[in-house]
């Protein structure tokens, strides 16, 4: 149950338009090829996949800005996207769902893009079209200029960086981005990736999944409250990070700080994907930390949009009306 329920139905209801986020990180294309499976091919024993349909999403840093778009928000993406074919389909899904993509750039490399074939409801197989060397040295100093010069501007009310490994987040972007935050007051919100926490030094906020918050801890932890908490703690203090917010797959998320370790159970009533749950987490949380909203809450919040993206197929974005009747049903309305 929330603290402030009214807040958070005002919020849903009135305010998500009255609030800009700037999204930093690694942008996806996410394609799909759907069909069906009736017979193994002669040329070798793999299944033939007649193909029904195709469809295209936003991905990775993409799906936090296309989260964040569903709710009502305002959004600035900033990532890198070659000039392609791949780019002109991102071009295109970013002008249906009114993100701003004015920050991404590209330094020569092709636009990230994850294609895969499902038979059913079942994936079949994934190609991934990416390089993820660090991005280069001029690209990395236009990326940072852009990210000061909106964190400075007044315009935006949070910030968030979504790693996926894919090369923009470097240590040098990430460090840039935490100081502007706290330099002008934002919240600042890190999905992570990898064991190499240093990068994300002094971030505010957080948002692990188990696995991740083990890698940086240098261990496999086990799912329960305390060795969340204990790991957590132990890379909060190493890290100088404020809070730490664990998705814990079936046993719900935890936030974990000084003042706090609060364990929130799942509100998923059937898992299909849990692919983009990290995404919407970081995007909730987001948004309703910019409009001032009670962290706990917050938290509360993220893991019932969590709850309904599990429940779907693919890559998906949470509506704001699908959160609102979410957000109806656990205070019994």
């Amino acid at each position: 149950m929330f603290n402030s329920n009214e807040k958070i139905l005002d919020l849903l209801y009135n305010h998500t338009g009255d609030i800009t986020v700037l999204v930093v990180g690694d942008v996806m294309l996410d394609r799909y090829y759907y069909g069906e499976v009736k017979r193994i091919s002669p040329e070798a024993p793999v299944p033939v996949t007649r193909v029904t349909h195709e469809h295209a999403t936003l991905g990775g840093a993409g799906n936090v800005a296309n989260n964040l778009a569903r709710l009502g928000c305002k959004v600035l993406l900033v990532g890198m996207a070659g000039e392609d074919e791949a780019r002109r389909r991102l071009d295109g899904l970013l002008a249906d769902a009114a993100i701003d993509g004015s920050g991404l750039m590209g330094d020569g490399r092709p636009t990230t893009t994850k294609l895969r074939v499902l038979g059913g409801h079942q994936q079949m197989l994934r190609l991934d079209f990416e390089d993820s060397r660090p991005v280069g040295g001029k690209t990395e100093t236009s990326l940072k200029a852009f990210i000061g010069k909106a964190v400075a501007s007044g315009r935006v009310q949070a910030v968030i960086i979504s790693d996926y490994a894919k090369g923009l987040c470097t240590q040098r972007l990430c460090q840039h981005a935490v100081k502007e935050c706290v330099a002008h007051g934002l919240p600042l919100i890190v999905d992570p990736k990898g064991a190499n926490w240093r990068k994300y030094a002094g971030a505010p906020f957080i948002t692990p999944n188990i696995k991740e918050l083990g890698e940086a801890a240098g261990t496999d932890p086990a799912n329960d409250d305390r060795a969340v908490k204990a790991l957590a703690d132990k890379v909060r203090k190493r890290h100088n990070i404020a809070n730490i917010i664990v998705t814990r797959s079936e046993k719900g998320l935890s936030v974990i700080n000084d003042a706090h370790a609060v364990h929130i159970s799942t509100t998923a009533q059937e898992v299909f994907d849990v692919s983009g749950a990290g995404d919407t987490v970081a995007a909730v949380l987001g948004a309703a930390l910019a409009a001032g909203v009670e962290l706990i809450d917050a938290a509360h919040l993220a893991n019932l949009a969590a709850g309904i993206v599990v429940g779907k197929l693919g890559t998906y974005a949470v509506k704001r009306d699908e959160l609102l009747a979410a957000v109806k049903r656990e205070s019994g309305q």
